[in-house]
């Protein structure tokens, strides 16, 4: 039976907590995007999760609610070129790292989403889950994702026929096949196989 994880309680419970989140380490197009979010202790903010747990509708909403309720937030990014040239691991720490920066106030912990911390001055803590577990990093996975989400929708109008809006740069099958029918765009992340695969391809003819 797999164990099930409760909420976290950080080191630090004082107001200067951020969290942070990003999104978008597999998908084969787009930036990965990350949030920064330090919430206000008396302006709380209800239903707040894991983004991915969320309808759509519910994340909108909740974008709105954080950004005018939140003592602080910045959302980030690593561009493709940066995730090609780093790898996603290290292009996801940085844009980790640029959002924390880019608060305009800075933390006096930070707790980060995953098993890794980024290498920087912050006092910090990695929390496995932790988009589910503490309410200032789901807060920053519904900015991340949110705002991501918008990115690949405009996308979807620069690049028509790839179905961005839908799969939001994943390699759905719908995906892979406007890939090998449309040859691969600008916001392609060339360091992964299928769109190497495809430029490779296309330099045999």
């Amino acid at each position: 039976m797999k164990a099930v994880l409760g909420p976290f309680v950080p080191s630090y419970t004082g107001p200067w907590l951020a969290g942070v989140d990003e999104v978008g380490r597999g998908p084969l197009a787009g930036d990965v995007v990350a949030a920064a979010v330090i919430l206000a202790p008396d302006r709380p903010i209800e239903g707040l999760n894991d983004s991915k747990q969320l309808t759509e509708k519910r994340r909108e909403l909740l974008f709105e609610e954080i950004q005018g309720s939140a003592a602080a937030w910045c959302i980030a990014r690593a561009s493709v070129a940066e995730i090609d040239r780093l790898n996603i691991l290290q292009a996801s720490l940085l844009a980790m790292t640029r959002a924390v920066q880019g608060l305009a106030r800075a933390p006096e912990h930070v707790l980060v989403d995953g098993n890794r911390l980024p290498q920087w001055e912050y006092s910090a803590e990695a929390v496995v889950k932790g988009d589910s577990r503490h309410p200032a990093i789901s807060a920053a996975s519904i900015l991340a994702k949110v705002a991501r989400d918008r990115e690949m929708v405009a996308f979807d109008e620069q690049y028509p026929g790839y179905g961005f809006a839908g799969h939001k740069g994943y390699p759905t099958k719908t995906h892979l096949a406007a890939l090998e029918k449309l040859g691969v765009t600008p916001i392609h992340r060339t360091s992964y196989a299928p769109v190497r695969e495809r430029i490779e391809q296309i330099e045999l003819f």
